[in-house]
């Protein structure tokens, strides 16, 4: 079985709930350092910025160097290397970054201003090469800087340092005087220049800290820039922690009483649901000790509302998460489904007044639904378009949390102002990183189950979906081949893509866990392909009892129990949602010698009929997809059922490819992914007001037409 949830674990003290923001470890490696190039340290120095969160968000942050570079020209000049927008330091490749020639930056250092939109096009003429990406809007402070490397992070302890009432002058303790102060400002040309005349005029400054921003550090070496970094954080973040020892305050949830997983499960659909309004969601619950405790602290709604302590624990977050009161979260599923319904309802509204309140002329205002949601007893649920997108939200809030967790220890913190959250939140620069990801595919942010997903049609249906923007999960009893399909989507599409869960359609208790772990996993599901299938093949007077129950039961009981389970989740959703079965032409067609396979395919397509009409009402779709000698990567074709059939046509196994073709009105051969395509048209919006359909993809077979 899968995990059935998925948690982003934080540092725990023995203290339950506290969220200790730890100094970092440097972890330069002198000899994988050896022999790179400029670039190569500078992608090297940031990966390992990147690899510890607490020193650098999702996104967040740049890192530069200068180096002597060949031109297009043979020409030697001095360049600056700066991380490209919408890369991440964790993971940026050389490639990434871009190339400025200093001689043509440095002059910004005489003007005095400059927006953003003349900062883009100046740069533009400054790249070394074309095709670079776009030069982050901290550029500045970068290039101005006399350093030939230059490291700028948002690591939690600076942050919560900078966020606290006695910050500045716990700064001047802890570096002797040597630290510059800069008030917030949001990130631009005016900031980076400002920045550069202060350490000029400092020229024994060891940092810059950035109020509600982060932290600026250099030296001549890739090695000593990274040092400096991971010192000035490991000395801020051992004085916040001795701060807070001495204090003792901070308020804790530890001992509020866990929600059960059953009332999660039914819950969280709802959840999703009520999201999705705009678009489809994907949700991702962490449920570990210390979002636990954060969610159930006593002040919770008044320390997580009161705003974002920096710019990156906004973008993907809002200015504020939801939060469940603590009543609805005890008092069981209905309760905890009208307060996410209500909640979600009240947020946006929240949401649309602060967007009135401060977007000027021609704003478009962005999805007002919820990113983060704070169940007390629970824990933590982010969404996102897709299932990255709320794992960026789950990295980012979990961030959040260990700031707020101790500022909350150090007398509170001085937050965003609601006007500085909407000119960050709104930013073209911010929202041009958005505009950096790919377009949304035809099944973007829905999840799709898939019984019989291990191999055959239901593993081309659910690399189909996947291909289509789908989060699929690959159900069936056959659990290393489930487990080898998904691991296959995640390999190709990215993080939590593919899920495999073990399921014989057979076991009532085994399909009800695997929609357990779906709606763990995601929130829900929105598209339901039942595929799971066998094929006996012998005449009336031969076929036995168990022959014929053991069809009825994967058959016919099969696909009704994935449908009951289905139908509950999507109405807990109340969006909609696409059933697709997957049948067969001997549904319509009576199979000679198979009277107990047919049957149960007959049945299967009259069940989708009916479900058609009882979930039309509720927006859910069923239909039908009939395949015909579908033999290639199936089971059931390399079983006895190749040979039963032969010898029912009277001709050799090897010949009945062949003469499935030869009996099609088309004459072609039908292979597993054209009933993926098929399936695919009922998944989608294409298919939007079609139900209770059958499509045939059998190549022409008269007698299964349609009347």
């Amino acid at each position: 079985m899968s995990t059935n949830v998925e948690t982003q674990a934080l540092p725990v003290t023995s203290v339950g709930g506290a969220f200790p923001i730890l100094p970092p470890v440097n972890r330069w490696d002198s000899a994988q350092a050896s022999g790179l190039s400029p670039l190569q340290l500078l992608a090297y120095r940031s990966n390992l910025l990147g690899s510890d969160r607490s020193v650098a968000n999702w996104g967040g942050g740049n890192t530069s160097c200068k180096s002597t570079e060949v031109d297009f020209r043979g020409r030697q000049p001095r360049v600056l290397w700066v991380k490209g927008s919408g890369s991440d330091l964790g993971t940026i490749r050389p490639e990434q970054f871009t190339g400025l020639r200093l001689d043509d930056v440095m002059p910004l250092l005489e003007r005095d201003v400059m927006s953003d939109e003349e900062l883009i096009v100046y740069y533009e003429h400054a790249v070394l090469k074309p095709g670079q990406p776009r030069a982050s809007i901290e550029t500045p402070l970068h290039s101005m800087l006399p350093f030939d490397q230059v490291d700028h992070t948002h690591p939690d302890a600076i942050i919560a340092l900078c966020a606290v009432p006695e910050g500045p002058e716990m700064a001047q303790r802890l570096w002797g005087g040597r630290a510059i102060w800069v008030d917030y400002e949001r990130p631009g040309f005016s900031l980076g220049k400002k920045i550069a005349m202060a350490v000029r005029e400092r020229p024994d400054a060891a940092c810059v800290l950035m109020a509600k921003h982060g932290l600026v550090t250099w030296a001549d070496t890739a090695e000593a820039c990274y040092a400096r970094t991971i010192d000035s954080i490991g000395r801020a973040a051992e004085a916040l922690a001795e701060r807070a020892d001495r204090r003792r305050v901070f308020a804790v949830g530890a001992d509020v009483p866990r929600v059960d997983r059953e009332v999660l499960i039914a819950a969280l659909p709802a959840l999703r649901g009520a999201v999705s309004q705009r678009q489809p969601m994907v949700l991702r619950l962490d449920t570990s000790d210390p979002a636990r405790a954060f969610a159930s602290r006593p002040d919770v709604a008044q320390l997580a509302s009161a705003g974002p302590a920096c710019p990156d624990h906004l973008v993907h977050t809002k200015p504020w998460p939801q939060v469940v009161p603590l009543e609805a979260a005890r008092a069981g599923a209905e309760e905890l489904v009208r307060a996410f319904r209500e909640g979600v309802a009240a947020f946006e509204e929240r949401y649309a007044t602060y967007f009135r309140q401060h977007a000027g002329e021609g704003v478009a205002m962005r999805d007002p639904a919820p990113r983060v949601v704070l169940v007390p007893g629970a824990g933590v649920v982010t969404t996102g378009p897709d299932a990255f997108q709320a794992s960026v939200a789950a990295a980012l809030y979990e961030r959040a949390i260990a700031v707020l967790s101790t500022t909350g220890g150090l007398g509170g913190f001085a937050p965003l102002t609601r006007s500085e959250t909407f000119d960050v939140e709104y930013w073209p620069m911010e929202l041009y990183k958005l505009g950096l990801l790919p377009p949304p595919k035809e099944l973007a942010g829905r999840v799709a189950l898939v019984t019989g997903g291990a191999s055959g049609i239901g593993r081309a249906v659910a690399q189909r979906l996947a291909a289509a923007g789908a989060h699929v999960v690959v159900a069936d009893r056959n659990q290393p081949g489930a487990q080898e399909v998904a691991a296959g989507l995640v390999q190709t599409y990215g993080e939590r893509r593919g899920l495999a869960v073990g399921m014989d359609v057979t076991d009532e208790a085994a399909v009800l866990r695997a929609f357990e772990e779906t709606v763990l996993a995601y929130g829900g599901v929105d598209v339901i392909v039942s595929n799971a299938g066998i094929s006996t093949s012998h005449p009336i007077e031969e076929t036995t009892l168990d022959e014929w129950n053991l069809n009825q039961s994967i058959l016919s009981t099969g696909y009704f129990l994935v449908a009951r389970e289905a139908f509950k989740v999507l109405r807990r959703q109340d969006r909609g949602g696409s059933i697709v079965f997957v049948a067969s032409k001997n549904g319509l067609v009576g199979g000679r010698n198979a009277a107990a396979y047919s049957s149960a395919k007959a049945l299967e397509i009259h069940l989708a009929r009916c479900l058609a009409e009882e979930g039309g009402g509720a927006g859910i779709r069923l239909n039908t997809v009939n395949p015909d000698a579908v033999l290639q990567g199936s089971g059931i074709w390399n079983s006895a059922w190749r040979e039963e059939r032969a010898r029912t046509y009277g001709i050799p196994p090897e010949q009945l490819e062949e003469h499935y073709r030869a009996r099609t009105t088309l004459k072609v051969n039908v292979f597993p992914e054209d009933i993926a395509e098929a399936v695919l048209f009922f998944a989608s919006p294409r298919s939007a007001k079609s139900t209770g359909n059958i499509l045939n993809v059998d190549g022409g077979v008269v007698a299964s037409y349609t009347r």
